[in-house]
């Protein structure tokens, strides 16, 4: 992987958080996926281990789980 990748719910937390990562490793840098809006990426997101959303997956593949804005099980309805 070479950007890491930022998952979230679309919540108020979640947007504010994703403008903060876009300004600390640049838009070119991160992938961002609303997966409230794109649910079909939620198994990829809990294979990677995210378990709350904002989270941000890294270039190496750790799971940074950044606040808190919903469970996965709350995105899932």
């Amino acid at each position: 992987m070479s950007k890491s990748i930022f998952y979230h719910a679309g919540c108020s937390v979640c947007v504010s958080a994703e403008h903060d990562i876009i300004n600390l490793v640049g838009a070119n840098n991160v992938e961002i996926v609303n997966i409230g809006e794109d649910k079909a990426r939620i198994p990829e997101a809990e294979n990677a281990g995210v378990q709350s959303v904002p989270a941000l997956i890294t270039p190496n593949g750790n799971t940074l789980h950044i606040n808190f804005g919903a469970s996965m099980a709350d995105v899932k309805g």
